[in-house]
């Protein structure tokens, strides 16, 4: 069965030398440390990336963003990523948090799926000289924590560290995006819910009905909430996420069309073109040829 290319911590981990590298999150200077290429890949990690100079042209989720000098950027696990253009003089300061460490830290977050739809549409913001100054200092103190092998509480202070570096982040998408509602109910529980269950099955189950009765709810109601907290129906959310694995498995395999479409349990490879040209205009193969 074909997939995109995974990036898995442990291997990034167990990869790195010099720098610091822990059982649940790994720190670094160098690009090259993050082992990503040019085509799509997924990273089972979250990443936070403080930009001090030069520029990197990064694709999340095959829509293309440019890092540069004075610039902070986060990525959430399972977001597919490529490195596409980068300057010789580019230097960044590299945090990757594993996700057992982020289903951790995620829950404690007050306002979390602000904080999801803040990183999906604007991954990245410019910050002051102030704020990055303020930035470094938690990465140069998370190094030195880490460094530590002989604190009985180091696990602990680190996670703390970085749950308090995920709320400075926080903290500047806010101010940057005041105009985001980051008010907390019941209806944004059910949509996180969704989301989680969405991203385990969506390659078998494209059925709103399906994920209504995982989460024992409604068609209706899980459609009309799902609307309400994203603007989008739960029936987008689910094309959505075929579509980006669709057009991801394309431009990073050689596998067929037919193989793809099996992949994601379309009946047939006819059925899964009339799909995929539905929602994106063309062919999978017009697109693979782009």
């Amino acid at each position: 069965m074909p997939k995109i290319p995974h990036i898995d911590f442990s291997t990034l981990r167990n990869s790195l030398e010099e720098q610091v590298k822990d059982n649940d999150f790994a720190l670094f200077n160098d690009l090259s440390s993050l082992q990503l290429g040019d085509k799509p890949e997924r990273m089972d990690s979250a990443i936070l990336i403080v930009c001090v100079d030069g520029s990197w042209k990064v694709g999340i989720n095959l829509k293309e963003y440019r890092l540069e000098g004075g610039n902070v950027l986060v990525t959430l696990p399972e977001q597919i990523l490529q490195s596409l253009e980068v300057s010789e003089d580019f230097s960044a300061l590299f945090i990757v948090v594993s996700r057992p460490i982020m289903d951790t830290i995620f829950p404690q977050m007050k306002d979390m799926l602000s904080f999801f739809f803040f990183l999906k549409d604007q991954p990245n913001i410019t910050v002051t000289n102030e704020e990055m100054h303020v930035l470094v200092e938690y990465y140069s103190m998370l190094f030195r924590k880490a460094a530590h092998a002989d604190n009985f509480y180091k696990k602990e202070i680190c996670q703390g560290i970085i749950l308090s570096l995920f709320y400075e982040f926080y903290n500047l998408y806010r101010h940057k995006t005041p105009h985001i509602d980051v008010t907390e109910n019941r209806k944004e529980e059910v949509f996180e819910q969704f989301l989680r269950v969405l991203s385990e099955t969506f390659r078998k189950e494209r059925s709103v009905n399906y994920y209504a009765n995982k989460l024992f709810l409604t068609s209706k109601h899980l459609s009309r909430v799902v609307k309400e907290i994203s603007g989008k129906t739960a029936g987008e959310w689910i094309d959505d996420f075929v579509i980006l694995e669709a057009k991801a498995l394309l431009r990073s395999s050689e596998k067929s069309i037919q193989e793809i479409s099996e992949a994601l349990h379309f009946a047939n490879q006819s059925f899964f073109g009339k799909y995929f040209k539905h929602h994106t205009g063309m062919s999978p193969k017009e697109y693979r040829r782009q």
